[in-house]
């Protein structure tokens, strides 16, 4: 077989070689390859199974049967340092959490009594500037109480944003129950 000079050596260019070498009849060569069968889809279509798959994990309670079924063996508390509810999550609380994620589920593999509690630290400066900034407040021009109060609403809306986002990253936990800094009974219990 003498290539031709005329078309280029890519998949591309032998494809057409084949082709016109073989009198124009285009070859399948998936057909010749011993290829196993599988139900797997050749496409891993990431974007539409991941929503379904949480949903799933979220409505067996994969979570909640875990600590069941671990509930009298020793525990494991991971304490989560939280982040401020200040406005979306990005690389850096991605890694945090995925990786206490990590620890936490192998814990609770290797049979430990693991719960996870998430929390979030909603006072001091970084949300008040959040706050400032995104709802446009003058701060001179608002009553300190009622600043306090804007400040402590745009929290717990972040608190909302940030737990939906974490979800989403799969990582499991008492999302029901989180801690928060502006509860009063931890406030009592410190």
């Amino acid at each position: 077989m003498v290539p031709r000079t005329d078309l280029r050596p890519s998949g591309i260019g032998l494809f057409l070689l084949d082709k016109i070498e073989k009198g124009g009849i285009i070859m399948d060569y998936s057909k010749t390859l011993n290829l196993p069968q599988t139900e797997f889809a050749m496409r891993a279509n990431l974007p539409q199974k991941e929503p379904v798959m949480l949903e799933e994990w979220d409505s067996k309670n994969i979570y909640k049967k875990a600590l069941e079924k671990n509930k009298n063996n020793q525990s494991f508390i991971l304490h989560d340092g939280p982040p401020y509810a200040n406005g979306d999550i990005h690389l850096g609380h991605t890694l945090n959490k995925v990786l206490k994620d990590i620890i936490v589920r192998y814990k609770t593999m290797k049979g430990f009594y693991s719960p996870y509690v998430p929390g979030w630290d909603t006072h001091g400066l970084p949300i008040e500037l959040q706050a400032i900034k995104k709802l446009g407040i003058k701060v001179n021009d608002v009553d300190p109480v009622k600043f306090r109060g804007m400040c402590k609403d745009y929290a717990l809306s972040q608190v909302e944003r940030q737990k939906e986002q974490f979800k989403r990253l799969g990582v499991i936990g008492d999302f029901e129950n989180p801690y928060l800094t502006l509860t009063q009974n931890l406030k009592q219990n410190k």
